[in-house]
């Protein structure tokens, strides 16, 4: 096996079950250290003495070169053999992802390596939706900032051709009185904005109803993400979900035309079966997404993917199943 890709296939398994974030940066480091390099450099023991090459990476190189598949890949191979999701006939249908971040934010890897993992999933189209600046904790853009980016979104389109498109996005955070922490005018220059709370998820029902179906009822906001902000299972521990009138939130995304993120990561599998049934019921559309923090977790779509089918969520009624051309008419209905 090649050494360079079995560290990187190594990375992007240890993402995908969201192992420790330093366990998957020191795989795709040795990665990146030994690129380029030859069998006989990469044989030389002094291999070990290279920047970003440890124990574990070498031990990988060596059984790699050896004509082996590495002890640790096959292990985790085996792990997420029994780990996936089950099979849905919907996951096929999904063309993109409209929720996913880069290390801009709180992501671990460029966005060209997120590009370079949404293609090679066979997405036709990708949003890039770090966070917005009010989220320090996770490194959110300013207004300058996620203006730099937009100029390297528009590079990264012109050198992938039709085949693919990344979408511009924010994954906006939804303030205590409903209003979205970054400026009307450059939302308006986005492809795909998602709006989530993130703070203050204890609010009292009432208060906090009135902060969903306000960003629910913003001419800006594409998708809801992560409705409830709860959290079942993983090293963050369990979180409970936010109480609000959910009749009164779906009312509200379904008469804007808003989205209801069906966040795929299996930590949050948000909203709750009850809460999915009652949007499906009054109309809203879905989205969807991975909220990928690194390559391996775009292929978590297929969790959300397994729900949505299991809940009788029409394909026509989610919107990341749309062809570009529709997507595109869809989040620019009010802009």
């Amino acid at each position: 096996m090649e050494p360079h890709a079995a560290l990187e296939e190594i990375a992007y398994l240890l993402e995908r079950e969201r192992s420790s974030r330093y366990k998957s940066k020191a795989f795709r480091a040795a990665a990146a250290a030994i690129a380029g390099l030859d069998d006989a450099a990469l044989r030389d023991p002094a291999l070990r003495r290279r920047k970003g090459i440890g124990d574990s990476t070498y031990t990988v190189i060596q059984q790699a070169l050896a004509g082996q598949v590495p002890e640790y890949l096959a292990q985790l191979r085996d792990r997420d053999a029994g780990s996936g999701a089950a099979a849905s006939a919907l996951r096929g249908q999904l063309r993109g992802d409209l929720h996913a971040h880069s290390d801009w934010s709180d992501g671990l890897t460029s966005i060209d390596l997120m590009v370079e993992a949404a293609r090679a999933l066979g997405h036709e189209y990708q949003a890039l939706t770090d966070h917005s600046p009010r989220l320090r904790v996770a490194n959110g853009l300013s207004a300058d900032r996620l203006r730099a980016q937009l100029r390297v979104v528009s590079d990264i389109n012109a050198e992938t051709g039709p085949e693919f498109t990344l979408l511009s996005g924010i994954e906006v955070d939804i303030l205590e009185d409903g209003a979205l922490d970054q400026e009307p005018e450059l939302l308006d220059e986005l492809d795909v904005v998602v709006a989530s709370a993130h703070s203050k998820l204890r609010m009292e029902r009432a208060p906090m109803t009135r902060r969903l179906v306000a960003a629910a009822s913003s001419p800006h906001v594409d998708v809801l993400g992560h409705v409830t902000g709860r959290l079942v299972e993983g090293s963050r521990g369990t979180r409970p979900p936010s109480t609000f009138d959910a009749r009164a939130v779906f009312e509200a995304c379904a008469a804007h035309g808003v989205a209801v993120e069906i966040n795929s990561r299996p930590e949050r599998q948000d909203p709750p079966d009850d809460l999915l049934a009652i949007a499906l019921g009054l109309g809203c559309l879905f989205s969807i997404d991975s909220d990928a923090h690194a390559p391996g977790q775009l292929s978590l779509i297929e969790y959300g993917a397994e729900r949505a089918q299991r809940a009788g969520i029409p394909a026509d009624r989610i919107v990341t199943t749309w062809p570009l051309d529709r997507l595109r008419e869809w989040t620019g209905r009010a802009r």
